[in-house]
């Protein structure tokens, strides 16, 4: 596994995690308070496809903290990323599968193949502020990894497990990498926009891996199925929102049947 960096249109430092691989390019990208790490049981397996790479988004991880906070200048982040390398097969996860579908509408000559992981497209009966109280009560520092699996951890253990790839040590205890203020800010955008218009435009094959326990609502990944012109859904039992970490071998199942299909088509033009 490699870093590199790579540098914005807005003079942002990204760093970027090469998980190996060789071939067509595979790009993860994780979800909010995430970080390209989080990928790493994944990216395991996934290097057999091709060449596995993953951002830390704008903001997380160890890449540089600087607005603005939408989603479209996180998706220009990812296209400054692709754009070297060509078409991709992109998977997102949460904040990262709304950045996924938006980009392969925006930019149907960097997005192969699109793969995302319980998202919705309209959050806009939800609130900013319960997001800013959610985040901001979080008893931060933490006192050890323990700690940080024990808060994040209830009622899903692998959440625990996720969110402790995603802090580091200071000399007081364990702080989030990514700055609550800067994931309130993300978050408040997606109850004022939807983005159901991006659907229809995303004309890659696609693969919609719903948790039993979504943060969708009840049908709406179904419905962004249908709205997209080559894209199938699936639904995983006994999953929260960390379908990947909860189960594992079906979620790889599911991905590796679909590159598979994937790989008898040709690229975009």
């Amino acid at each position: 596994m490699q870093r590199r960096t790579v540098r914005t249109d807005d003079d942002v430092q990204l760093q970027i995690v090469e998980f190996g691989g060789s071939g067509a390019p595979i790009l993860l990208l994780h979800g909010l308070m995430g970080r390209a790490t989080t990928w790493w049981p994944v990216a395991r397996w996934l290097v057999a496809h091709g060449r596995v790479l993953a951002p830390d988004a704008r903001g997380h991880g160890r890449s540089q903290a600087r607005g603005p906070w939408t989603t479209d200048r996180l998706v220009a982040d990812v296209e400054t990323v692709l754009e070297p390398l060509g078409p991709a097969t992109v998977i997102g996860h949460s904040m990262g599968g709304l950045h996924a579908l938006v980009l392969a509408a925006r930019r149907p000559d960097l997005v192969r193949a699109l793969i995302v992981e319980d998202i919705a497209v309209d959050f806009t009966d939800r609130s900013a502020a319960d997001a800013r109280a959610w985040f901001t009560a979080l008893p931060q520092p933490f006192a050890s990894l323990a700690h940080v699996r024990e808060v994040f951890g209830v009622p899903r253990r692998e959440f625990g497990d996720y969110m402790s790839e995603c802090v580091e040590e200071r000399a007081d205890g364990y702080h989030l990498l990514a700055e609550v203020e800067h994931a309130v800010a993300i978050a408040a955008e997606w109850a004022q926009i939807t983005h159901w218009a991006v659907l229809p435009q995303v004309r890659c094959p696609a693969l919609l891996v719903e948790a039993e326990e979504s943060v969708a609502p009840p049908g709406h990944m179904a419905e962004m199925a249908r709205r997209m012109p080559d894209a199938r859904h699936v639904r995983v039992p006994g999953t929260g929102h960390l379908v990947h970490a909860a189960a594992p071998e079906t979620y790889r199942r599911h991905v590796e049947a679909f590159l598979s299909a994937v790989s008898r088509t040709p690229p975009p033009r």
